[in-house]
């Protein structure tokens, strides 16, 4: 079957849960490294008002024992804090109240009309609990769980910011160590600290005038070995799996890999990687143009993928809309929201850059318990450096 995962739970109610099927047993979990990175997700500037409520911690209902993974299915809940003060409209069994107010002026952007359009639901708020952003937190908390299998074979992964609203980072000439080690002082995670400052005044400009902003982000995977996913079938290519994972994103309209758009204006000879080898790196190459894959498999340079973040579509400043209960002009419904989740967007694409390597991983080097998949990925390890 290989490993998968299922969540649960809306934005508002008593919690996001999650199951993990396939995950190895052997593996000791790392609790608060998982609770680490949720906060991170709730970091970052331009964040609204949910996050002062809402302090994330990820609680274990199956699957481990004495801190390790059984081989069983990974239950994990994060509790919604926020749902004491929405247990009358968001109550799983009791009749809705009389005075329930129903959302129906769908946001230009986000996920109200089509899916009140395709459920047949006359309140909005049965749409948008579900297509919310706050869905995420359990899928950092998923993913991270893989991040830490991952970790137990020396794959590293990280993220940067590399624009928002239009304000541009460089960082060109610095190493992988030298940007996240920038990213992770900052209040945005962009290791540009003049773009950083850019960046920050753009955000308080668009809270001033009830707007949001969007931006671009990077996520990096080091020491991932080549031959990951396949070339033989179009659904087990590595690229089109990162490329659906980071379009799962909410508010994630576009995706490259390595250069990505920039190589459909450049020449065969300027893009693609060249080969070499040598005793002691044995195939490696100079440049990585191409992000980590060629042909659906890694190749075994860094990972790179980039996504776009659309503005949020939640503005203090509605734009117009319609009024379903009566199809006359309307603004739209405002929720409490960000004014700019590109930082926290990134953190979100470590999490299912994760789960899909450790997926493709465990197809590669499968076993039912760590020490296994260890033996079998040292053995992989000791081929290549005879090839």
């Amino acid at each position: 079957m290989g490993l998968r995962y299922l969540s649960a739970g809306e934005s508002h109610g008593p919690c996001l849960t999650g199951i993990i099927e396939g995950f190895p047993a052997g593996l000791q979990l790392d609790l608060e490294y998982i609770n680490l990175q949720l906060a991170r997700r709730q970091g970052g500037y331009g964040r609204g008002g949910r996050m002062k409520i809402e302090k994330d911690r990820v609680e274990v209902a199956g699957g481990v024992r004495f801190s390790y993974t059984t081989g069983a299915p990974l239950a994990l809940n994060i509790p919604n804090h926020d749902f004491s003060n929405w247990q009358q409209e968001m109550s799983a069994m009791e009749e809705a109240p009389a005075d329930l107010k129903i959302v129906t002026q769908p946001r230009p952007g986000h996920a109200d009309l089509p899916g009140g359009l395709k459920y047949d639901h006359e309140d909005l708020r049965n749409v948008l609990e579900r297509a919310s952003a706050r869905e995420t937190a359990i899928r950092v908390a998923i993913g991270n769980v893989a991040r830490l299998l991952l970790t137990e074979v020396g794959i590293h992964i990280y993220s940067h910011i590399l624009a928002i609203g239009g304000i541009e980072a460089a960082s060109k000439g610095q190493s992988h160590q030298e940007i996240e080690s920038q990213a992770s002082k900052s209040l945005l995670y962009c290791a540009d600290s003049s773009a950083e400052q850019k960046m920050i005044k753009k955000i308080d400009e668009a809270k001033e005038a009830g707007n949001s902003l969007g931006g671009v982000f990077e996520v990096i995977a080091l020491n991932v070995p080549p031959g990951l996913g396949s070339h033989v079938h179009w659904d087990r290519r590595l690229d089109g799996l990162l490329a659906g994972a980071f379009m799962s994103i909410q508010a994630v309209k576009g995706v490259e890999i390595g250069q990505g758009f920039a190589t459909a204006t450049s020449s065969g000879s300027k893009v693609h990687d060249e080969i070499f080898y040598d005793q002691e790196k044995g195939y490696h190459r100079l440049t990585n143009n191409a992000g980590g894959i060629e042909g659906g498999l890694s190749n075994g340079s860094p990972i790179v993928v980039r996504a776009a973040l659309k503005p949020i579509p939640t503005l203090y400043q509605p734009l117009r809309s319609i009024d379903m209960s009566t199809h006359t002009e309307h603004k739209a419904q405002v929720e409490r929201s960000d004014i700019c989740a590109v930082p926290a967007a990134s953190v979100v694409g470590e999490a299912v850059l994760a789960w899909e390597l450790a997926a493709v991983f465990l197809e590669k080097f499968g076993g039912d318990n760590l020490a296994e998949i260890k033996n079998n990925y040292r053995r992989y390890k000791e081929y290549l450096k005879r090839r």
